[in-house]
């Protein structure tokens, strides 16, 4: 795998990145701030951890890779995260599903349509490329073979 190709791989786009985490800066200020109310009791508290985890998850996605010293390793830790992210961000919406009023409710749930949105843009074609990297190896391990 030639490290140069990788480096450029799983370096994230930064103005996705920072449109990324101003997305989900909006949802937090909205869920822990604002207000946004369930009729279910502890369906608050769910939604923001699972904010919270997703938060965790979209910086482990937009982290620099460059301390991994194997480039492979840096493409598995870049499609793994991802695959964490985007369970993170279902786990985040059922959740998100159960508030269902409050004076910032609209405006909440527009910022969990425009994250969702934000995020497919790019990383299925992301994880198709990580994906391609990895199998590319396994290509050339075979052409070695021969």
């Amino acid at each position: 795998m030639d490290a140069n190709e990788v480096s450029a791989a799983v370096t994230i786009d930064p103005a996705w990145s920072a449109q990324l985490r101003d997305n989900w800066l909006n949802l937090m200020a909205l869920a822990v701030m604002g207000e946004v109310k369930s009729t279910r009791m502890g369906a608050t508290s769910r939604m923001r951890k699972r904010l919270l985890e997703l938060g965790e998850k979209l910086r482990s996605l937009i982290a620099d890779r460059a301390w991994i010293p194997h480039p492979r390793e840096q493409v598995k830790n870049a499609l793994g995260s991802a695959y964490s992210l985007k369970d993170a961000l279902l786990q985040f919406e059922r959740a998100a599903q159960d508030a269902d009023g409050g004076a910032d409710y609209a405006e909440f749930a527009e910022g969990v349509l425009a994250l969702h949105q934000c995020l497919l843009a790019h990383l299925p074609d992301l994880e198709n490329r990580w994906a391609g990297l990895l199998d590319s190896q396994y290509d050339e391990d075979a052409d070695d073979e021969d």
